[in-house]
C-alpha cells in the first residue's frame, strides 16, 4: 500500500462520503505516517478552516468517590474521615462565580460512578441533603450553577439511564462519557478496567446510545495507550462513527494519551509516544471526516502543540483559568495567552467556543431544552461559538471597546484563499455569496486583514473626511398595528409590550419641529413611526406638505418602503404614483429601514407580516426610478448570520447596479435589551464586537464601487465603536439626531443628540477631517453649518396621547 490509499479516502469524504471499515482496517496497516497526516490536516481544514476552538471552563469536581477501580485513575478515592463524600452546592455555585469573574461559560461537572452503590458514607450523605443518587443530587445542583451564574452546565456523570439522561437534559447543553476502548480483554482480571463495572464497553455504548435517542449533544472518545491494540483502537473509533451515524448526537472524539500516574496500579507503565498520539488523531479523523470536532487535550502533551496541529485536531477541549484539571493534576492547563500564540504560530486561530459546539448550538431548538435556550444564545455569537471576550453590547454606554486586530500574519501562516477574495473586492468585482461569508468569516489576524484592506479602499475611494449631518428624527407616532419581533418601540393593540404612553403627534407639532431643527442649523428631518391602523396616504401627503411648506429649505427624508407600500395600498394607486405625489408633496429622499435582512428566512421570523424581500426591493427600484434617491440599511445580530448578510448585501449591490439610486449603506447592530424577540429567548443579543465592526468593512469591501458611502451609527455602536467602525472602512457619521427614541426604546443608553461641536471633536481624535453634508451628500452651506454651532437647548417635545391604544397603568 501507499499514501495513495489515504488520499482516495480524504477524496471519498470531500466528496460526500466516507470509507467503509474495512477500508479503514487496510488504511490502518500502511506505514506511512506523514501520508497520513497529510490528508488528516487537509480534511480539517476543509471542515474548520483556520480555526481551532476551546472552551473555558470551570472544573467542578462534585464528589471524587467511585465505585470503580481503574488502574491509573489518582482522580477516585474512597472516603476519608473528616471529609465530606460531596461538595455543597454552596461550594460548586462559589466555584462557578469565580469562574464567572474570570470570564468562564462552562461548568464541567466531572464525579465519579455511582459511589452509593459502593459507599455507606454516600448513601448516607445523600439522604441527610434528601437525594436518592449521586445523579440527583447532580441535576440539582447543575440546576443551580446555572441559575445563579449563568455558566453552561456540561456533566460527565458516567453511566446513565434514560431517565437521567433526560433529567439532567434539563439542567445542562451537553453530556458526555469517554468510550475508552472496545477491547472487553482489559475489564478481565489483569486489565486496567478489572472491578470496575461502569467501564464494560458494551455498558458505556449503550449509554452513549440512550443519549443520542434522547437528542443530547455529547462528548466522548478513546483513551489510548493503557494496553490497547491499534485494531482495537479502530474498532473504537469505528463504533462511535456507528453511534454518531444513527443520531448524529456526538459532537466531538476526544482521542486522550495515558499518563502514568504515581500510586496507582500503572504507575510504571509506559505512556504511549507523540507518534501513537498523532496516528490515531489522525486516523479519528479519516474516520470521522472534515466536520467532526476532533480533539486532544493540550495539558497532556506539553511541548507538542504543533505535532497535534499536524495530525488534524481542531480542538483543544475545556482549558480552566481558574481550577486545576482535576483528572491530571499533574499536568497544569496551559496559559490561554501561551496556547494562542502558539496556535497562530501554526498559522491557526485560537476560538472560544461553549460547552455545546457551534453546529449543534446553531440548532438549539433540537439539541437542548427550551428552558436553556436563552441562556445559550446570550453567550453566542452568530457562527455558534462564543461571544468575543470584551462582551461588548449595542448600544450600552460604558462598555469596554476592543482595539482593533493587528493584520500581521504569523511566521509561516498564509491564506491564499482569503487573499484572493481581498483582492477580487478590491478591483470592484461582484463577489459571490460564498466568498462573502469567507470574509464575515474571518478572525484573528484574518479579521484584521479584512478591516485593513476595507480601510485601504475607504481612503482610496473617500480620502481622510468624514462626513455627518445636522438632523432632526420626527418619530410622527409609535402606534403600529404590525408585530416585528425586534421592535421595542411601537405601542398598540397588538404591540408585545407597551412600555410609555402610545401617542400620535400632530401636524403642528411636527411642525415645530421642523422649524427648530431649521433654526438650530439643521438640513434634513427624518420621518418614521409606527403604521397606524388609522393612517393612509394622505397622512403621508400631508405631513409631507405641512413641512415643506413650513421650512422650504429642508431635505425631507422619510417614508420607508413599509409606509410607501403601506401609503400606496390605502389609497388604491400604484407605487409610481404614490411616490410621484410625495416627490410634489416635497419628499426629498428614502430612508432604506424596514429592511432588517433581506432574506426572507429571516424575515419570517423577525417580521413576518412585514413587507417581504422583493417588496422592499420593488419599492426602491421605483423611487429611485422617479428620482428619488434613498439609503439601504441592514439590522442584524438576532436570528441571523453570514450568509444571510452575504444575500443581503448582494440584494443590496445588484439593485444599486441597475439603479444607481443608494447614497449610502448603513450597518444598524440589533439593540436586543427590550426587544420582543430576544426578552422572549428567540434572539441573541445582538452582534458581537467583531460582528459589528466586519459588518462595516465587508460591506465597504463587496458593495465596491457600488456604493461609495458607508455610515456608522454612533447612537448603536456608542463613540468608540463609531470610531472604530470609521477605521474599518466608514467614512460616515450619520446624523446629530437632535430626537432619537426608536434605539432607545430597544434600551440603548447613548445620548439622544451628539451635537456639531462633539461630532468635530471625535473626528479629529483619530487624525480625520470633519465635513458637515446635506442629505445627498453635497457639502452643507456655509450659512447652515454656522447655524448649528451654539444651538440653544431644544424645546420640550409634546406628544399627543393616543388614548385609544393606552391601557391602565400607562
Amino acid at each position: 500500500m501507499t499514501r495513495t490509499m489515504f488520499d482516495e479516502i480524504g477524496l471519498a469524504w470531500l466528496n460526500g462520503g466516507g470509507p467503509e471499515p474495512a477500508t479503514v482496517r487496510t488504511a490502518s496497516e500502511v506505514d506511512d505516517l506523514p501520508g497520513l497526516l497529510a490528508t488528516a490536516a487537509i480534511l480539517r481544514d476543509a471542515g474548520h478552516g483556520d480555526v481551532i476552538s476551546y472552551s473555558r471552563k470551570v472544573f467542578i469536581p462534585l464528589t471524587k468517590l467511585c465505585r470503580d477501580v481503574c488502574h491509573y485513575c489518582t482522580f477516585a478515592h474512597p472516603p476519608r474521615c473528616g471529609e465530606r463524600c460531596y461538595l455543597t452546592p454552596e461550594e460548586a455555585v462559589e466555584i462557578a462565580r469565580k469562574g464567572a469573574r474570570a470570564g468562564c461559560r462552562e461548568a464541567l461537572f466531572t464525579l465519579g460512578d455511582k459511589p452509593e452503590l459502593r459507599y455507606r458514607a454516600a448513601r448516607a450523605e445523600l439522604d441527610e441533603m434528601g437525594f436518592a443518587t449521586t445523579l440527583d443530587y447532580l441535576g440539582h445542583v447543575a440546576g443551580r450553577v446555572l441559575r445563579e451564574t449563568g455558566l453552561l452546565p456540561h456533566v460527565n456523570p458516567g453511566v446513565m439511564s434514560r431517565d437521567e439522561i433526560e433529567a439532567l437534559r434539563a439542567v445542562s447543553v451537553s453530556q458526555g462519557i469517554m468510550l475508552e476502548t472496545v477491547a472487553e480483554r482489559l475489564s478481565e482480571r489483569g486489565g486496567p478496567h478489572f472491578g470496575s463495572p461502569d467501564k464494560v464497553p458494551s455498558v458505556r455504548r449503550e449509554t452513549i446510545e440512550t443519549a443520542g435517542a434522547c437528542g443530547v449533544p455529547f462528548t466522548s472518545g478513546i483513551l489510548i495507550g493503557i494496553g490497547e491494540t491499534r485494531a482495537e483502537r479502530i474498532d473504537a473509533l469505528l463504533a462511535l462513527r456507528d453511534l454518531h451515524r444513527r443520531h448524529s448526537h456526538i459532537q466531538e472524539i476526544i482521542v486522550q494519551n495515558f499518563r502514568a500516574k504515581p500510586g496507582t496500579l500503572m504507575a510504571a507503565a509506559p505512556e504511549p509516544p507523540v507518534e501513537e498520539l498523532q496516528w490515531t488523531i489522525a486516523m479519528a479523523r479519516l474516520i470521522f471526516g472534515p466536520d467532526m470536532n476532533i480533539q486532544a487535550p493540550p495539558n497532556l502533551s506539553p511541548g507538542m502543540l504543533a505535532r497535534l496541529i499536524a495530525s488534524g485536531v481542531n480542538d483543544w477541549g475545556g482549558v480552566s483559568p481558574v481550577t486545576i484539571d482535576h483528572v491530571n493534576p499533574e499536568a497544569p492547563w496551559p496559559e490561554l495567552e501561551q496556547l494562542a500564540a502558539e496556535t497562530a504560530a501554526n498559522g491557526k486561530t485560537l476560538v472560544e467556543r461553549l460547552a455545546i459546539y457551534p453546529a449543534y448550538a446553531r440548532d438549539l431548538e433540537r439539541w437542548v431544552e427550551p428552558a436553556l435556550v436563552k441562556p445559550t444564545l446570550d453567550h453566542l455569537d452568530a457562527a455558534g461559538f462564543a461571544r468575543g471576550p470584551d462582551r461588548w453590547s449595542t448600544g450600552k454606554a460604558g462598555e469596554h471597546v476592543s482595539g482593533l486586530p493587528s493584520a500581521e500574519r504569523p511566521r509561516g501562516a498564509g491564506n491564499d484563499e482569503l487573499d484572493a477574495v481581498l483582492s477580487k473586492a478590491r478591483s470592484g468585482e461582484r463577489l459571490n455569496e460564498g466568498e462573502i461569508v469567507r470574509l464575515f468569516e474571518a478572525r484573528g489576524e484574518a479579521f484584521g486583514r479584512v478591516v485593513a484592506v476595507a480601510d485601504e479602499l475607504r481612503r482610496e475611494v473617500k480620502g481622510d473626511a468624514v462626513t455627518y449631518i445636522v438632523n432632526r428624527n420626527i418619530n410622527y407616532t409609535n402606534v403600529c398595528g404590525y408585530r416585528c419581533q425586534f421592535c421595542a418601540f411601537s405601542k398598540g393593540k397588538m404591540s408585545e409590550n407597551l412600555r410609555g404612553r402610545p401617542y400620535v403627534l400632530d401636524l403642528d407639532e411636527i411642525e415645530r419641529r421642523a422649524r427648530e431643527a431649521w433654526d438650530r442649523g439643521g438640513s434634513e428631518v427624518c420621518l418614521q413611526g409606527g403604521i397606524h391602523p388609522a393612517y393612509t396616504g394622505d397622512t403621508y401627503l400631508e405631513i409631507s406638505r405641512r413641512i415643506k411648506e413650513s421650512v422650504p429649505g429642508l431635505n425631507i427624508h422619510a417614508f420607508s418602503p413599509l409606509e410607501v407600500w403601506q401609503g400606496a395600498t390605502t389609497l388604491g394607486v400604484s407605487l409610481n404614483a404614490f411616490l410621484a405625489d410625495l416627490m410634489a408633496a416635497g419628499l426629498s429622499s428614502l430612508p432604506g429601514t424596514a429592511a432588517e435582512v433581506l432574506d426572507d428566512d429571516v424575515r419570517r421570523i423577525i417580521c413576518p407580516d412585514k413587507i417581504n424581500t422583493d417588496q422592499w426591493l420593488k419599492v426602491m427600484e421605483m423611487a429611485h426610478g422617479v428620482g428619488l434617491r434613498s439609503t439601504a440599511t441592514i439590522m442584524f445580530g438576532h436570528v441571523d448570520g453570514p450568509q444571510n448578510w452575504a444575500r443581503h448585501l448582494l440584494a443590496v449591490r445588484d439593485l444599486q447596479a441597475v439603479t444607481g439610486g443608494f447614497t449610502e449603506f448603513v450597518p444598524l447592530p440589533f439593540v436586543a435589551h427590550e426587544a420582543p424577540i430576544y426578552l422572549k429567548g428567540r434572539a441573541r443579543p445582538g452582534p458581537t464586537w467583531r460582528e459589528a465592526i466586519l459588518m462595516h468593512a465587508v460591506a465597504r469591501l463587496a458593495l465596491n464601487p457600488v456604493i461609495a458611502n458607508i455610515q456608522t451609527s454612533w447612537v448603536k455602536m456608542g463613540r468608540e465603536g463609531a470610531l472604530s467602525a470609521l477605521n474599518a472602512g466608514a467614512n460616515d457619521l450619520g446624523g446629530t439626531l437632535m430626537n432619537e427614541t426608536i434605539t432607545r426604546s430597544a434600551g440603548a443608553q447613548h445620548g439622544q443628540e451628539l451635537p456639531p461641536e462633539e461630532m468635530d471633536r471625535l473626528i479629529r481624535s483619530i487624525g480625520r477631517e470633519p465635513v458637515q453634508r446635506r442629505t445627498l451628500y453635497q457639502a452643507s452651506e456655509a450659512e447652515r453649518v454656522a447655524a448649528s454651532y451654539g444651538a440653544a437647548p431644544l424645546s420640550e417635545a409634546i406628544n399627543t396621547p393616543a388614548r385609544e391604544f393606552v391601557r391602565e397603568g400607562t
